[in-house]
């Protein structure tokens, strides 16, 4: 009899493993499984609701047009999508309400325009955890939404960016403008061109994250926020590596022109320094804002000049 039901307990094991590997994306709230993504997204519509993603390399991608969706891993780390982006831009483009990512990995997303990224956000709120972005022209990118707000936590960037062809670069992590962002708990290597974090929000939360550029490829800034931003960037650890685009600082505010205020932006209890192999002179905080910044408590190697107005 025990021999029996071990046999009906595999047999059923794996029939549902079967079940799941032909339909590996599953509307939660209905219980039922799509061998598309994109099926899955519009089986959602504009209700609130979750898609659940089988261990395996997918190559979809899917558009979301509106109501929110979580997209969550069954198995964190190893739901994969390669290669494939929608309309050219990225494997996730995301244009509703809001949506949630968790526990994807997203690699080697290309686009006509040299953009291809794991995720395009287009509109409305976003949270992204425990996800790996890698070996893509992008990681995020976004385009503009003051009413809307991001939030990335316990998530890796590495072996992105780009800054050839001619055409403008690109980045691990490029933020238009939002409302507010919050990056913490996360990890930036190895860039292959531009900026790790380039933000055009008007309030950033930039925590306890590491900048490793002791491996990157003609990168520039660690943090790059061209029109300025209010908010705290705070107990984060930044490497500068020996190939650089540019090196003249590690974090810039407003360089491209002042249009937000960043007047008390806290920049503290941070550590920076160049690689062991790398002897320059560079600048920790590059201001172009003219606000009065609020700087302290900065653990900063040889090298380093803490604060350039400029």
């Amino acid at each position: 009899m025990k021999t029996l039901q071990l046999i009906l307990v595999v047999a059923f094991s794996a029939a549902a493993a079967a079940a799941q590997n032909a339909a590996p994306f599953r509307n939660a709230e209905i219980g039922r499984g799509f061998t598309s993504l994109q099926a899955a997204v519009d089986s959602i519509g504009d209700a609130d609701g979750t898609i659940l993603i089988a261990p395996g390399t997918y190559r979809q991608c899917a558009v979301q047009k509106s109501g929110i969706i979580a997209f969550r891993a069954v198995v964190p780390g190893q739901s994969i999508f390669d290669t494939k982006t929608c309309e050219g831009k990225a494997a996730l483009v995301l244009r509703g309400q809001a949506a949630r990512v968790d526990g994807i990995v997203f690699q080697n997303m290309r686009g006509p325009d040299a953009n291809g990224a794991g995720i395009r956000l287009e509109k409305g709120n976003l949270t992204v955890t425990r996800s790996i972005f890698r070996t893509s022209e992008q990681g995020i990118l976004t385009a503009d939404d003051r009413t809307g707000d991001i939030s990335i936590s316990q998530s890796s960037f590495s072996g992105l960016g780009r800054c050839d062809r001619g055409l403008p670069c690109a980045h691990s992590v490029y933020i238009g403008g939002y409302r507010a962002l919050s990056i913490t708990k996360s990890r930036f290597e190895r860039g292959n061109g531009g900026h790790y974090l380039k933000s055009r929000a008007s309030r950033v939360t930039i925590t306890d994250n590491a900048f490793d550029d002791s491996r990157g490829r003609e990168t520039s800034y660690m943090i790059d926020l061209p029109n300025g931003a209010d908010g705290s960037i705070a107990r984060n650890i930044f490497v500068q590596g020996a190939s650089k685009e540019n090196y003249s600082a590690f974090i810039t505010v407003a360089p491209a022109g002042r249009t937000q205020s960043s007047a008390g932006l806290s920049i503290n209890a941070n550590e920076a320094s160049v690689a062991p192999d790398v002897d320059r002179e560079t600048v920790f905080v590059a201001d172009w804002s003219g606000d009065r910044l609020a700087l302290g408590g900065n653990r900063l190697g040889r090298g380093l000049k803490p604060f350039e107005k400029r």
